[in-house]
């Protein structure tokens, strides 16, 4: 008998950054549980990839402000794959880019729903999941921040800078907390990179070509880069790694 693969869910995996390491994860022996918010569609075809390489995959619809969606969503890929020992906190929106002062409220607060507190709970759904001292077996969490929460993001969206600002407190503080329970927890921040949040939040499709001069490297990052640094803080090989928030913007 073969033995187990390790089982990852990942919030918002069915698009972009989320979609790149799902399929990443699948190709390196684990099993998918993918989840989304509506776009279906996507989902569906980001799990015909996974089960091309060898995984079990699930798509779970849910939204992460909800604390009951998130409970169902782990409860669905345990019941699916089994127990879950990687959770990939990648949700997230920028909302329409703009200066703070024109900004609608609703703009920001669906920001900071999905963004802060949707992280918090899916931190803390993993938590209660994966913590050798409530009876898991240990495993990781990874979330994705960004860049932006140094660079501040100004008249674009510094509340998205502010919402990345508290995903790096977050993975301080609860690396510290969940050490002994056999969890490490970790970031990854990505600068620019090739997926389609830069038009969704500006409706500008030169937007990512405009920064390119800002980056040292002189080329916008690939989702596959970002994921390649996630599956390396779930791997084995990072087994001494814990509160670290590697930036894959390409020097900026």
């Amino acid at each position: 008998m073969s033995p187990k693969r390790p089982v990852v869910l990942i919030t918002g995996g069915g698009r972009g950054i989320g979609a790149a390491v799902a399929q990443l994860a699948a190709a390196r022996g684990y099993d998918v549980a993918i989840n989304f918010k509506s776009d279906r569609a996507s989902a569906e075809h980001v799990l015909e990839t996974c089960r091309a390489s060898g995984a079990a995959a699930v798509a779970l619809p849910g939204d992460v402000t909800n604390e009951n969606d998130v409970t169902r969503m782990f409860d669905e890929a345990e019941a699916a794959l089994g127990r879950i020992s990687h959770v990939v906190n990648n949700a997230g929106i920028t909302g329409r880019s703009g200066r703070l002062e024109a900004t609608a409220a609703e703009t920001i607060r669906a920001c900071i729903d999905i963004n802060v507190l949707g992280a918090l709970w899916v931190a803390r759904e993993a938590a209660r999941r994966l913590s050798t001292r409530q009876g898991g077996t240990g495993g990781s969490i990874v979330s994705i921040s960004s860049v932006a929460a140094r660079l501040g993001s100004a008249g674009e969206y510094v509340w998205y800078a502010a919402s990345k600002g508290a995903i790096d407190s977050l993975t301080i503080g609860l690396s510290q907390e969940l050490a002994a329970d056999g969890i490490r927890v970790n970031a990854v921040s990505p600068g620019i990179t090739r997926t389609d949040i830069h038009e969704r939040s500006t409706g500008d499709a030169g937007r990512m070509e405009r920064f390119r001069s800002k980056i040292p490297l002189n080329r916008i990052g690939e989702p596959e880069e970002i994921a390649e640094a996630v599956l390396f803080l779930m791997s084995d090989a990072a087994s001494y790694i814990t509160g670290a928030n590697i930036p894959v913007s390409g020097g900026r």
